[in-house]
């Protein structure tokens, strides 16, 4: 375990209802435990990162097996738990490719504010994670806005993954407003090209990814692209990662969530996250956080839904 540093993950758990076709040609549901933050600190933990998740978890019976499955995987839960019901998404696939719908209004996850934030997070927390639904709209929202900032301000390093459902973002001009101000209080950036492309529309990506870095304090920005791999800016660098491996791919459910937890752990342990801060990379980190983080997400889009590669399973599919 890398108990040196501490990371605290914020934003939605739920439960992921995936409806698919059975051998027969019928269709039926699979519910699984889910929400982008959720994965990540569930991720991290079997990356031997030291996790901490402070987003309420209902006491329904969903959120029972949310909990448990924190407590199986070594994440410690440090919110106040509620009686308000667990928020659903209903999955689409379409070719191994998820679509979701939210049933997400007056939902435990969304039951926080300010000051319940601030009592969650532990002494020891040295880096902060939040992404997602957090910033969609809502009372919930502004409250995880502001404690974003100010674990910044307070000597926390910090990461950011929008994961843009457009569907759920209350008003999408507030929505890009937000976000290009938490970027003002983001070490690590990591977000998809239809991220990128739903931010800042009708631009180029190029053109989009120089308006980011000028509006960003974020020392490393990765941009997912699916199959055509991942690309890394740092102040001194730009590296083009391709994906580098051959895997029967089932779905791609959990994909950036395992690339983003990937990236903390590989910073984590290469020593580059620093309180506050993250030491510049150099080209050949880069390029082995890329390989890393790929190979952790094809690794879990060789399974049915969200599950993350341990530390091991990484190692070990680098070395093939």
């Amino acid at each position: 375990m890398l108990h040196k540093c501490h990371v605290i993950v914020g934003g939605e758990n739920l439960i992921d209802r995936v409806q698919k076709k059975s051998i027969k040609g019928n269709s039926e549901s699979v519910d699984s435990l889910g929400g982008s933050p959720y994965n990540v600190a569930v991720a991290l933990a079997r990356q031997k990162v030291k996790t901490s998740y402070i987003t309420p978890i209902s006491l329904d019976s969903y959120g029972i097996k949310l909990a448990y499955n924190l407590n199986q995987e070594g994440v410690k839960i440090a919110s106040k738990r509620n009686y308000k019901p667990t928020t659903m998404a209903i999955v689409s696939l379409n070719d191994g490719i998820p679509s979701y719908a939210f049933q997400r209004k007056n939902t435990a996850e969304r039951l926080v504010s300010i000051s319940s934030i601030k009592v969650s997070i532990p002494a020891d927390a040295t880096h902060l994670h939040v992404g997602s639904l957090a910033f969609a709209g809502g009372s919930d929202a502004d409250a995880w806005e502001f404690s974003f900032h100010e674990a910044f301000k307070n000597g926390l390093s910090t990461s950011l993954d929008p994961n843009i459902r457009e569907t759920l973002i209350e008003n999408s001009d507030t929505f890009r407003e937000r976000f290009k101000r938490l970027l003002k209080s983001t070490n690590i950036l990591k977000l998809s090209n239809e991220d990128l492309s739903w931010i800042y529309p009708g631009r180029t990506q190029q053109n989009a990814i120089n308006q980011l870095q000028s509006q960003t304090s974020a020392e490393l920005i990765v941009l997912t692209k699916g199959a055509e791999g991942a690309e890394c800016w740092t102040s001194e660098f730009h590296v083009v990662m391709p994906n580098h491996k051959n895997i029967k791919m089932l779905d791609t459910i959990g994909a950036g969530d395992t690339f983003m937890a990937t990236m903390l752990a590989f910073c984590i342990s290469s020593k580059l996250l620093l309180p506050g801060s993250i030491k510049a990379p150099d080209e050949n980190q880069i390029n082995c956080l890329l390989k890393r983080c790929i190979t952790a997400a094809l690794l879990n889009c060789s399974k049915i839904g969200c599950d993350p590669p341990t530390h091991e399973a990484i190692n070990n599919a680098d070395e093939e």
